[in-house]
């Protein structure tokens, strides 16, 4: 069991020029000081343009989808070290850790280790793995000054997004090459991460602006209640970023970056430092016309390699996108693309393949797409209806469809209703397909027990329907609110035990294999009101309200599997957050944040606090961030799963 602790560290940063410290937390450059989104009214919040939706830009208000934009002011403030913590404040997100390294990270339910309902994106890039079908937290990472947003959609986004995106798609979206120009270094040092430090420069030639980038940090072990403090690791990684205006309309970007480090590991009571590395590059032409339309292409090459206490992966990812929004008529916006993506990986065991194994070692996983959407002025300004399809082929289980529709109703440029329906699936993944993992219940006379996958195992299927309104009451005051209903069939659990003989074991065993065993629904609300009180204070809050009805489907017993669904997800989630200019440079950032209680993770309801008091002078910034403030130990998701 990990449990958080307090982790209080000091932040040094520089945007021009070179200096260092102890410390962490900064901004990039000095226009983004300047002209940055801190600046803009909570009207001009909501006037930012988001891709996520349908990947291709669209003001907030005519977004007919329950959407959340973190952004860059948003996450200098934060004081937030990680990815998954800059997550834990979005309405309907929940983050839990597990330990130093692993999160479990859910959106409207089903949290697990593997966050598999979930869809996470990297400035477009995929990086969902189709090992075990979820995200590695802990190798998604980047220079958090160079994120400019990120935008987190609560609900289904497959029309746009494929097989995978069922109950949420986060993207993380990283600024342009020309808003990081300079040198920035930060330094960061705390109880928790005992080192952490990132250089960056960047600069322009002729039309080309370009940045590199490196950082490292060594975490030391988060605090366990039997003393086995076993998850100290650390991670390098550089990158770069160089974008060029060929055109006015015309932009081409090519941007990577790549990782090595170690990564802790508890399987039963064996403690291990497993190897990791990896690296991407992507490669994006966009072109731009004349009332937002436009077209895009881009593709990219993917690496990771891991080896773990139960095994080891290889995996390439090689992807191309290409997506086109054009104008028919004065009434029809017109968006359509497709996508190819081909992954060949091998999976190594390091056990005895009897006990535990993936088959076939060697896979080559691969997903076509193609989709289509039409935006329907049926008001001018005033109403519209987007209908979509997306047809994806898999070469676990063919072809399958997505379609949606969305109403979004504005009455006026500060207020908007909408509604959606739309069909999700989440694909197989390997685990699912061709898992194995047996172990010896008796030695005389010996008997095995026996989990398996399933080739007949089916896609989980989700049927959304959601509603939202949001206007800006005020100057001042923004509200937002959605609620939806879930549908699910073919969720994921086993079958019953069944006694058997094992040819591989040569020995009697009880088996049994995953399959689709449970159906039912989820229903619930959020809130996200924001409140500019002055110049000086801004305040923000978030309530989250969750309620699961599964049962088993006809021909199966899994209770146990509706325990763990129903049982990893709060229903009840509630934060606060604070923004304080003091004066003369001086910023205090509190937040504070309620969950209730994870009765299959053995988590009860626990209430903490995060604040940040930074002072920033120039191009500098110094700041201290203490976490977990009122309940420095405590548990917030079980054990962590063995994972290669």
């Amino acid at each position: 069991m990990a449990l958080r602790s307090v982790s209080a560290g000091l932040v040094l940063l520089c945007a021009v020029g070179m200096c260092a410290s102890a410390g962490a937390q900064t901004f990039a450059t000095e226009d983004d000081h300047k002209q940055g989104l801190k600046e803009l009214s909570l009207e001009g919040l909501a006037d930012v343009e988001v891709t996520t939706v349908n990947k291709q830009p669209q003001q907030v208000w005519k977004t007919p989808a329950a959407i959340y934009v973190m952004t860059s002011e948003d996450i200098r403030r934060s004081g937030a070290t990680t990815i998954p913590e800059l997550l834990r404040y979005i309405p309907g997100v929940y983050v839990g850790q597990i330990n130093s390294n692993q999160w479990a990270v859910g959106v409207r339910g089903f949290t697990n280790t593997f966050s598999r309902s979930l869809l996470v994106l990297i400035d477009g890039r995929n990086v969902y793995t189709p090992l075990f079908g979820g995200v590695y937290w802990h190798v998604q990472d980047v220079v958090l000054e160079d994120i400019d947003r990120i935008e987190v959609i609560r609900g289904p986004g497959g029309t746009v997004w494929g097989a995978n995106a069922v109950n949420g798609v986060v993207n993380i979206i990283t600024k342009k090459a020309k808003d990081t120009k300079g040198t920035l270094v930060k330094v960061r040092s705390g109880n928790v991460e005992n080192f952490g430090g990132a250089v960056r420069v960047g600069g322009t030639i002729g039309k080309v602006d370009w940045r590199a980038y490196a950082k490292d940090f060594v975490r030391g072990p988060q605090w366990h209640p039997d003393g086995d403090n076993y998850d100290d690791w650390h991670m390098e990684r550089a990158g770069f970023r160089v974008d060029w205006q060929a055109r006015a309309q015309d932009s081409v970007s090519v941007f990577g970056d790549f990782y090595g480090g170690i990564t802790p590991r508890r399987v039963g009571t064996t403690d291990t430092k497993d190897p990791v590395s990896g690296g991407n590059v992507m490669l994006r032409w966009d072109h731009a016309r004349a009332g937002g339309t436009g077209f895009y292409v881009q593709t990219y090459v993917d690496r990771t390699v891991r080896e773990g206490f139960v095994g080891g992966e290889v995996r390439n990812t090689f992807d191309v996108d290409f997506s086109h929004q054009h104008l028919l008529g004065e009434r029809n916006r017109i968006t359509y693309g497709s996508e190819l993506r081909w992954s060949p990986n091998r999976f190594s065991t390091h056990e005895d393949p009897r006990l535990l194994d993936i088959l076939p070692h060697d896979d080559d996983y691969n997903v076509f797409s193609v989709y289509a959407q039409d935006e329907i002025a049926l008001m001018h300004n005033k109403l519209t209806l987007t209908l979509g399809d997306k047809a994806e082929h898999n070469h676990y289980t063919g072809w399958e469809n997505m379609p949606t529709a969305r109403l979004l109703w504005t009455p006026n440029e500060h207020q908007s209703v909408w509604a959606a329906g739309t069909r999700a699936v989440r694909i197989p993944s390997r685990l699912e397909e061709g898992f194995r993992i047996a172990g010896q219940l008796s030695a005389n006379p010996p008997l095995y027990i026996l989990i398996t996958g399933s080739s007949s195992f089916k896609p989980e299927v989700l049927v959304g329907y959601e509603a939202g309104y949001r206007q800006l009451l005020t100057r001042n005051l923004y509200v937002d609110v959605a609620a939806y209903y879930n549908d699910y069939d073919n969720l994921q659990g086993f079958s019953s035990f069944v006694p058997g003989f094992d040819a591989l074991l040569n020995a009697p065993v009880l088996s049994a294999h995953y399959a689709n065993t449970i159906k039912g629904f989820t229903k619930g609300f959020e809130v996200t009101p924001d409140w500019k009180v002055s110049n000086w204070l801004r305040l923000r809050g978030s309530y989250s309200y969750l309620h699961y009805s599964l049962e088993p489907k006809s021909g199966f017993k899994d209770v146990a599997s509706i325990a763990g669904y129903v049982g990893s997800h709060p229903h009840q989630e509630g934060t606060a957050q604070a923004q304080v200019d003091l004066g003369k440079g001086l910023e205090f950032d509190p937040s504070f944040r309620a969950v209730g209680k994870l009765p299959a993770q053995q988590v009860s309801s626990y209430q903490t606090m995060d604040a940040r008091l930074g002072w920033r002078k120039g191009e500098f910034e110094f700041s201290v961030t203490g976490q977990n403030l009122l309940q420095p130990h405590h548990q917030e998701f079980g054990s962590g799963d063995p994972q290669v």
